[in-house]
């Protein structure tokens, strides 16, 4: 597939357009808005100028890129297409409606994929009179720099549209995880106790903000601690995908979401996008309670409900467990993929802390999923 359209020319379609062109293939960017097309295009002379200055491309290359890059207004300028990828807003009706109109305009071997990180791609095909052709196709952002793109196939998906479309992600340099069509598949899914185990810990007075993410950053070495991460990702995106996957799983209490961040988010303390979030931009940062005792035991928490979660993604066939652990290091950037780690601290070790957790809560999100029993009783590791 070498003529690519993308959907909407935001940060993310922007990134899907320059990966498609730097691995060779004439893009053609749609959006209805001028002004966003006319920023996207000057976004791209920029970030290809940088490149050529750092040595990682020539002149050539450059123009190559920029001269395989189209911008377009209407979705009639997209018939000619191999592959269509839809990036606008995460909204299932709004979406429907585009590749319910777009079906019409393609030929009847164009694939149609969307770059969806939390919808149901099945709910998606089927607003299609072909819709074996619709599959998700989930890049990360920056998509140019991250490795990692999730390919999920609905139930409706043809395994030769699968094929096609895992071999010409391959083929754009990117690792692909092949995910169930699940909610939140495998990063947004997998990730969610990140986020919501360190709120509890919080929420319960263990520790303030700093002294979690401090804990998080030198006990496991993550990059950035979960509240630093939520406020660069946005209270907007990270708290409606916590609601999205707690609602899609028929309010799961593993994914309830919390109050301290919905009140965030209505008061519009977003995060770094609008200086305040968790911390306020605006003042000097609060500095953490450097006890390493305290770190390990809030790291423990928290990397054991990641593990649990990595572990009943496996159990319920969401993904293998190299795919899974891929998602996390290559989709997110976590310092080790959560099975391998489970197989560092120990499964016993896992099994013992998930039922001393469900002990003292008697919370359903702090059962211990059966694949790590199972593995426990068998003495067995993930294979990785």
């Amino acid at each position: 597939m070498k003529k690519i359209a993308v959907i909407g020319s935001g940060t993310m379609g922007s990134g899907i357009a320059q990966v498609a062109a730097t691995a060779g293939c004439s893009v053609k960017l749609y959006d209805t808005n001028q002004e966003a097309l006319s920023r996207s295009k000057g976004s791209l002379e920029n970030t290809l100028s940088k490149l050529v200055e750092k040595g990682k491309i020539d002149d050539a290359e450059k123009s190559r890129i920029l001269n395989a890059t189209s911008y377009v207004t209407t979705l009639q300028d997209l018939s000619d297409s191999d592959l269509v990828i839809e990036a606008i807003v995460e909204n299932l009706d709004v979406k429907r409606k585009v590749f319910s109109e777009l079906e019409t305009l393609v030929s009847a071997e164009t694939v149609l994929a969307s770059n969806t990180s939390s919808l149901s791609i099945a709910s998606i095909a089927a607003s299609c009179q072909k819709p074996e052709r619709v599959i998700g196709i989930h890049f990360f952002n920056p998509a140019p720099l991250m490795q990692l793109v999730e390919v999920i196939p609905a139930v409706q998906t043809s395994a030769e549209v699968l094929q096609k479309t895992t071999q010409t992600i391959s083929d754009w340099k990117k690792v692909v995880a092949v995910a169930k069509d699940t909610p939140g598949f495998i990063v947004n899914r997998v990730a969610r106790p990140f986020y919501s185990e360190a709120l509890r810990v919080y929420e319960e007075g263990y520790a303030d903000f700093a002294t979690i993410d401090w804990s998080m950053k030198t006990i496991g070495g993550f990059r950035m601690g979960p509240f630093e991460l939520m406020d660069f990702i946005g209270h907007d995106v990270n708290y409606t995908v916590t609601e999205t996957v707690f609602t899609s799983f028929y309010f799961d209490p593993r994914y309830k979401p919390s109050f301290t961040q919905k009140r965030l988010t209505e008061a519009g303390f977003l995060g770094r996008k609008s200086g305040r979030g968790f911390y306020n931009y605006s003042e000097e940062m609060p500095q953490p309670t450097e006890d390493t005792t305290l770190a390990k035991i809030i790291f423990d928490r928290v990397i054991v409900m990641l593990i649990n979660e990595a572990a009943d993604a496996l159990f319920l066939n969401i993904a293998s467990a190299k795919d899974i652990d891929n998602a996390m290091t290559k989709g997110v950037n976590y310092p080790k993929g959560l099975l391998a780690w489970a197989n560092e601290l120990g499964i016993q070790w896992c099994v013992e802390k998930l039922d001393e957790l469900y002990g003292e809560y008697h919370e359903d999100r702090y059962r211990c999923s059966p694949v790590l029993r199972k593995m426990n009783r068998e003495n067995k590791v993930f294979e990785v």
